[in-house]
This record gives C-alpha cells, sequence and structure tokens, in this order.
C-alpha cells in the first residue's frame, strides 16, 4: 500500500510506501518462557538433595543460561527500545522511566544469585539452596510486574512508533554474547509453549538451514537437554 501526499502549491502528487510497524507478538513467546523458566527453578532447586553436586551443576549452569538470555533481552530494550520510545512518546516518558527502573531491581537480584549458584554448585548445601531458590523467587515476582506492564502498555506503543525494521534488530542484539552451544537451547525454550503459528513465526525469522536444523537437529537436542534439567524422561 501506498500514502498520497499532495502539494497544494505545485498540484504535484508524491507517492512513498507505508512504513511497516512492528509486528510484537514475538515478545509474548520470549515472556512467556521466562515466566516458565523463573517458575520451575525454584522447584527444581528445592528437590536436589542434600550433596548432590552433580544435579546440583546441571540446575546451576540451566539458571546461568536463562538469566543471561534475560540480561540480553533487557539490554536490547535499554540499547535500542527505549530511546525510540522517549523521542516519539514524550508523554509516557515517565512509563519509560518506570521500564528502566524495574529493569535495573532485575539485575540487582540478578547479580546477588551469581555468587549464590556458584557456591551450590560445589557445595549443595540446602541453606544455600534455599538462598538460590528463595532468591529466584523475588526475581520472578519483580519480573512478572515488568512483564505484565510491559504487554498492557509498552507494546501497544511499540506496534504504533517503531517500525518492524527496528523492531527487528532487538532480536539480533546481543546474539554474539551468548555461547554458540546455548543458542538452540534458548530457541527451543521459546518454542516449547508455541502455537504451529507462533511457532511459524519465530522461526521464519532465522535463515532455512538455521531453521532445518532448529526443527531437527536442535530439536532433539532441547528435548535431551530439557528431560536432563527437569528429571524427566
Amino acid at each position: 500500500m501506498t500514502d498520497t501526499a499532495r502539494t497544494a502549491a505545485t498540484g504535484t502528487t508524491t507517492t512513498t510506501a507505508a512504513v511497516p510497524h512492528a509486528d510484537v507478538r514475538d515478545m509474548y513467546v520470549v515472556h512467556r518462557a521466562f515466566r516458565r523458566e523463573l517458575r520451575l527453578i525454584p522447584e527444581l532447586v528445592r528437590a536436589v538433595a542434600p550433596g548432590d553436586t552433580a544435579r546440583a551443576a546441571v540446575l546451576a549452569r540451566h539458571t546461568r543460561m536463562c538469566l543471561q538470555g534475560l540480561h540480553l533481552h533487557h539490554t536490547a530494550e535499554d540499547d535500542l527500545l527505549w530511546p525510540l520510545l522517549l523521542e516519539r512518546c514524550p508523554p509516557d516518558a515517565d512509563l519509560v522511566h518506570r521500564m528502566e527502573g524495574q529493569h535495573e531491581e532485575v539485575e540487582r537480584l540478578t547479580a546477588a544469585l551469581g555468587p549464590a549458584l556458584d557456591r551450590w554448585e560445589v557445595e549443595a548445601r540446602p541453606a544455600v539452596a534455599e538462598e538460590v531458590a528463595g532468591t529466584v523467587d523475588a526475581l520472578r515476582a519483580v519480573l512478572l510486574v515488568h512483564l505484565e506492564e510491559e504487554e498492557r502498555e509498552i507494546l501497544p506503543l511499540a506496534r504504533r512508533h517503531v517500525t518492524q525494521e527496528e523492531w527487528s534488530r532487538l532480536g539480533e542484539h546481543g546474539k554474539g554474547q551468548m555461547a554458540v552451544r546455548d543458542l538452540p537451547l534458548l530457541f527451543g525454550s521459546l518454542l516449547e509453549e508455541c502455537s504451529p503459528e507462533e511457532r511459524e513465526m519465530m522461526l521464519h525469522v532465522v535463515p532455512f538451514p538455521v531453521r532445518v536444523l532448529l526443527r531437527t537437529l536442535g530439536a532433539r537436542q532441547y528435548r535431551r537437554y530439557v528431560s536432563r534439567v527437569r528429571g524427566t524422561r
């Protein structure tokens, strides 16, 4: 479709292509994965037998991967999305600043988890397990408030004021900071609860050869991984 602008002074007509606005549905998928993992992690941590450092190591690694994914997700918003919204939606500046403050609280709790995970991984003591689980519970409580407000207030603004090209940059931001071995696992985590339509949407953004790998080898790798993390067959 095109927008037609008529110049009164000359009577000429200028036609420009409409700029596609952001399809923000992928953000709901990402948020769903974070909600699920931060709900499951405390349950799994509390179920580890005292002294079972092998099991603690599996869960500590998984928790670190999830926290790294959350950190990069928020960094993309901090670096790319908030500046656009502050520039284009001045009346909503207080909302954006509140989002920034919530990110800071998430980062504070994430930073506290690092040393606790290190100690629990080598000791697997119940007291440290509870420290880890309790901090993840606190992190999840803060994050749930943030995600709900972001979905209610921020995503409608992004849909109206951010282009699809700008939105796509959020998904690419920080990929180079993730361990290559973790990328299929993180993608599998996103796809786990997707509807068929959501699955196609998420896979559509990756190159065809990568898409094939994610549907085959990547899917099997994720099933083995998540079975080990959750202690299921």
